[in-house]
């Protein structure tokens, strides 16, 4: 079926309802190993309190502070309590000497640290230069967190540090959101896996690797890769097997209007719809649903491959997975520019401070010049010319 002609808006909306589906995908158990970078799929409360129990603040020596009102005073030590010891009991007028972490003997409330005192090994005393008070240098149990309280919201993006706090707590696994299972399939007769002796008029097949690093980096699962020459037969096959191991399958490549564009000569019979939207890089553009799957298909020109994904797959697989928004904003131009008029432009720039740089080489192909950029600059298809200084809309990559 054909599509005709849209905007870009129209076209984002009509992928997201597309992949829509993919929001149903149940959340998965994942070993605590696993979590980092993954978002919870539910709130988790703690088990138990930390601290789980009264521990030393300090080295020093645990005593009953009413024994030491008056300085200096000296009590004798009886024993040493480390880190790990099992909960003694302090009897009173004495002291016994305390590592940072150990628990806090029964019969005391204060710990006065090393550096307030003077041990007389001989004797087996040590002598007090400064008074305390109750619960200093003292961590009462739960004074962190209290078992039962929340621990962390559902919707958090793992960090390094909430890996610290659920395995403080004693958790060996949670609940995250699933990363959406992505296929990616690049065709091209003209196309050389890298690692192969390029022939006369091929080049080599950067669409792939490059549509499943950017899956990947963006909350999905690259369930399968591969490449197809213009050939149908060999096309349904390998869309057969895409659609039986992902989600969401992203194509590169035969969705124009030549005489060997075999993704969509495949699809189109098949109810997809291929349209022309109106922006630069990345006008042709369709999708289809097969076996219940959804179908993204790309161009093929390397540039406009990824200038798709950007603008059309990025935010709903970030969304789906629960990966922090990458968010667009305005930034000016460090330079003028000229934009062709009646088509939404994504051209490659590189940040600069709180200012952007356009880059100059805007042709679909220049793999290398994609390289340089960080962002995108977003403009409008009825602005054919921006100056020095211009507020520009800027899409980080």
């Amino acid at each position: 079926m054909a599509g005709g002609r849209r905007s870009v808006e129209e076209h984002a909306q009509h992928v997201a309802k597309l992949l829509e589906p993919l929001r149903s995908i149940p959340p998965v158990q994942v070993p605590l190993a696993r979590a980092l970078d993954r978002t919870l799929a539910e709130p988790v409360h703690a088990p138990i309190s930390l601290p789980p129990f009264r521990n030393s603040q300090m080295d020093g020596y645990a005593v009953d502070a009413a024994s030491v009102t008056t300085v200096p005073a000296t009590l004798p030590v009886k024993a040493v309590i480390a880190a790990g010891d099992a909960v003694s009991t302090l009897t009173a007028g004495t002291a016994l000497k305390i590592m940072t972490g150990a628990p806090i003997p029964d019969g005391a409330d204060a710990v006065v640290p090393v550096e307030d005192t003077e041990m007389d090994e001989a004797s087996g005393t040590v002598t007090v230069h400064r008074t305390t008070t109750p619960g200093t240098y003292v961590r009462e149990a739960g004074s962190d967190v209290r078992a039962g309280e929340l621990l962390l919201p559902a919707g958090t993006f793992v960090a390094a540090r909430h890996i610290s706090v659920l395995a403080a707590v004693g958790l060996t696994d949670v609940l995250v959101r699933s990363r959406p299972r992505v296929a990616v399939i690049s065709t091209g007769s003209e196309l050389v896996t890298p690692g192969h002796e390029l022939g006369p008029g091929k080049i080599y097949n950067s669409n792939g690797p490059a549509l499943a690093a950017s899956a990947a980096a963006n909350g999905a699962e690259v369930s399968s890769i591969a490449h197809c020459e213009d050939d149908p037969e060999e096309f349904a096959d390998m869309i057969a097997h895409a659609v039986a191991v992902a989600d969401v399958v992203f194509t590169s490549g035969g969705v124009s209007k030549g005489d060997f564009e075999v993704v969509k000569d495949s699809l189109e019979p098949r109810g997809g719809t291929f349209v022309s939207v109106a922006m630069q890089p990345g006008g042709p553009q369709g999708t289809a649903v097969v076996d219940g799957v959804p179908i993204l298909t790309f161009p093929g020109n390397p540039v406009s491959a990824l200038v798709s994904f950007e603008v059309f797959a990025r935010p709903l697989l970030r969304d789906i997975a629960g990966l922090p928004t990458i968010a667009s904003g305005t930034r000016p131009l460090t330079a003028g520019l000229e934009s062709i008029p009646g088509r939404r432009q994504f051209l490659r720039a590189r940040l600069d401070g709180d200012r952007v740089v356009p880059l100059a080489g805007h042709g679909s192909h220049l793999v290398a010049g994609l390289a340089t950029a960080d962002a995108l600059l977003d403009i409008d298809p009825d602005i054919t010319t921006l100056e020095s200084g211009d507020l520009v809309k800027v899409l980080p990559l």
